[in-house]
């Protein structure tokens, strides 16, 4: 019976799990039906799905409109998160970078076929939110998949990759082949493919197994990051992720370090 059931628990789960990443683009409310548009679920489903996370302070829900948004225990765990993985001591050394740099400054994780940034110059002050682009057409996406774990660091996964730009890599052994020359260099570049008249640096910030935790960008336009400037801005970054290296270590990575 067990077996009979798990499916079912299962598939309850990832319903639920897709109900809030229903919010991932930084809506402040949805309806039950926008949920279910999002999700592809009925409305009586979403609703009812709805229903149960609100029951687990996940979500909540505007008695007068009906409208659902993020709810208190994911403020709680966000917030926790945040602060575990220690995001919360890096805003001096990116604040530095982008003074020395003058340019745009971000620090981003993957999340599945996306590169979302954390923290930098690219969140929305009023909702919190950074960019989430997709990997293949990113410099940051670039970096998390060239120093990526092993059996992530294939780029088969994102197929099909759709252009953002007419200059966004969309072939497979194209995308391959520069994943290879961004580990040969130590950095990714992303020119135009993303937005037009953009162009943006990206370095990785290693754990201590040498995979990457998180990529670190500097962006900009042509005009400031030239050619000639790529590897003074490099140096920069790099200088900037190898301190995040350390500030970023868990308590019990750290305890680690110590004892060599």
């Amino acid at each position: 019976m067990d077996n009979d059931r798990t499916p079912a628990g299962a598939q309850a789960v990832q319903r639920a799990m897709n109900v809030l990443a229903s919010f991932q683009d930084g809506g402040p409310t949805l309806s039950a039906s926008d949920l279910s548009r999002r999700t592809g679920l009925s409305t009586s489903t979403a609703h009812r799905l709805a229903r149960a996370l609100v029951s687990g302070g996940f979500l909540e829900q505007d008695a007068r409109t009906a409208r659902y948004r993020l709810g208190p225990s994911m403020t709680e765990l966000g917030r926790l998160s945040f602060h575990q993985r220690g995001l919360h001591r890096v805003a001096p050394e990116l604040g530095q970078l982008a003074r020395v740099t003058s340019a745009t400054v971000d620090l981003a994780i993957r999340n599945g076929r996306h590169a979302v940034i954390l923290i930098g110059g690219s969140v929305d002050p009023e909702s919190g939110t950074g960019l989430r682009r997709p990997l293949h057409s990113t410099a940051l996406g670039k970096v998390l998949l060239a120093w990526a774990p092993p059996g992530e660091e294939d780029p088969a996964a994102l197929a099909p990759l759709r252009p953002q730009t007419e200059r966004t890599i969309v072939d497979l052994d194209d995308l391959r082949a520069e994943t290879e020359r961004v580990r040969r260099t130590g950095y990714a570049l992303n020119d135009g493919e993303s937005f037009h008249g953009v162009r943006t640096l990206a370095v990785p910030v290693l754990d201590r197994a040498e995979r990457v935790r998180y990529a670190l960008a500097v962006r900009s336009t042509p005009a400031v990051i030239t050619d000639a400037r790529i590897g003074w801005f490099a140096m920069h970054a790099r200088a900037c992720a190898r301190a995040l290296e350390v500030l970023l270590l868990s308590p019990e990575e750290r305890g680690l370090a110590a004892f060599g």
